[in-house]
């Protein structure tokens, strides 16, 4: 029956770009008309920007570079940012004049946020902390990076600086739980202060190589840990002690700490990841969705590490690469994988099962509903869609889910609000 449907809308079209040449439509027409064709059927969820959300933020606070982001079972927006610490590249020169001790103000504009930020879901800043403190019992990133809350209410925290070996546990309010791991602990001893280095260790059981980000799993009550910015792993650990229960690498191999230099299109798939490995996300069905960014692929497989599939995105895609962060749809099969693209500039829907991409949305630019360095995506209990920017972005948007609907362009551009009335 599908065979005869198919050939019935070949037909048709055929028959409609026929009379359309006839009657000297113009070939721009054509041109929609045949995408129109090919998308016939195709569904996928929409979203539109909401420009007016968040709402300012108090204290004359900015934001530096937004680079981790979760939402928690109350539909609350978290995330952390760079911009309380100079040297970290998320604020720029006016903006580090006001962090930096000693150094003179130059104008009200600006005072840097605290790391950690807790929107509510109309966009109220309802929580704000973290930071270097003098005589804490923890340390603190030397650049902060991911965010997750999980089912017990603790916020962890990891961060992808030279000596970031750790992870930090909190409670909702800031108070310090736990550290996991050595801040310094992959750093080569013979090194000097004016010339650090640092020594890989992927096979380390119980320090980490700055890790980006973690993913929850509450009934396993486990962590899978994007390890990361210098290991080449994912890590899961138990979430009550911080200890490593299993590993891998790429294909599902040990892990290695070979430099496999830069990405090159065409040249055979990389057998391990590259740095970084940017998120290790677990969907209801069991399977693990690892992001290997520069390499331009998501590699998927069971919560034992064994390999299951590859699926290469937008591989002529070089530098920081096009697989960035990965969010599900709140239907309860997950049947769409959301991803973000920080170098094409791209929120990209996909059919799951088949990881085929149905749409996508945005492009490069500083509007409501653009990108630039779109980094870490993630979903409400709505399905709407929250997005942070890393590089010169250093925002949070929010995207409002607006049902299911026929897909009428692969590249949407940005999704305007169809109507601003309230």
């Amino acid at each position: 029956m599908s065979r005869v449907i198919h050939s019935r809308k070949v037909r048709i079209g055929s028959a409609l770009v026929a009379l359309a040449l006839a009657f000297g439509l113009s070939a721009s027409w054509l041109e929609q008309r045949a995408i129109v064709e090919a998308q016939a059927g195709v569904q996928a969820p929409k979203f539109e920007v909401d420009p007016m959300w968040p709402k300012p933020m108090p204290n004359n606070w900015v934001m530096g570079q937004t680079i981790g982001l979760t939402v928690d079972d109350r539909d609350h927006i978290w995330l952390i940012h760079r911009g309380n610490d100079p040297g970290t590249a998320g604020l720029d020169r006016t903006e580090l004049a006001v962090v930096q001790p000693g150094t003179p103000r130059v104008g009200e504009c600006c005072d840097a946020a605290p790391p950690v930020l807790e929107f509510d879901a109309a966009g109220n800043l309802v929580g704000s902390w973290g930071g270097r403190v003098a005589g804490a019992p923890y340390e603190w990133p030397e650049s902060n990076h991911g965010i997750v809350v999980d089912h017990k209410g603790f916020v962890w925290i990891g961060g992808n600086g030279g000596n970031d070996a750790h992870i930090l546990k909190f409670t909702r309010d800031g108070k310090f739980v736990a550290q996991y791991g050595k801040s310094g602990a992959r750093r080569d001893p013979k090194s000097t202060a004016e010339k650090p280095a640092y020594i890989a260790n992927s096979m380390d059981m119980d320090n980490f190589g700055r890790v980006a980000k973690i993913f929850i799993d509450p009934k396993a009550n486990e962590g899978y840990v994007a390890d990361g910015y210098f290991n080449h792993r994912v890590a899961v650990i138990d979430l009550d002690n911080g200890k490593i229960k299993r590993m891998w690498g790429a294909y599902g191999k040990p892990p290695t700490d070979e430099v496999l230099g830069r990405y090159i299109p065409g040249q055979p798939p990389a057998q391990q990841f590259r740095n970084p490995v940017h998120c290790s996300e677990v969907s209801n069905d069991g399977m693990v969705y690892v992001c290997d960014r520069p390499n331009d692929r998501v590699q998927v497989f069971d919560k034992t590490g064994k390999y299951l599939s590859e699926h290469f995105v937008e591989t002529n895609t070089l530098a920081d690469g096009s697989v960035w962060d990965i969010a599900f749809s709140k239907d309860a099969e997950q049947k769409y994988l959301y991803m973000a693209d920080g170098v094409n500039e791209h929120v990209r829907i996909f059919d799951r099962k088949s990881m085929t991409e149905l749409t996508n949305f945005g492009y490069g630019g500083r509007q409501p509903g653009m990108f630039l360095g779109v980094h870490s995506i993630a979903t409400d209990s709505k399905g709407n869609i929250y997005t942070t920017e890393t590089y010169t972005g250093k925002r949070l948007q929010k995207f409002n889910f607006k049902g299911i609907g026929p897909v009428t362009a692969k590249k949407q551009g940005v999704p305007w609000p169809t109507s601003t009335a309230k």
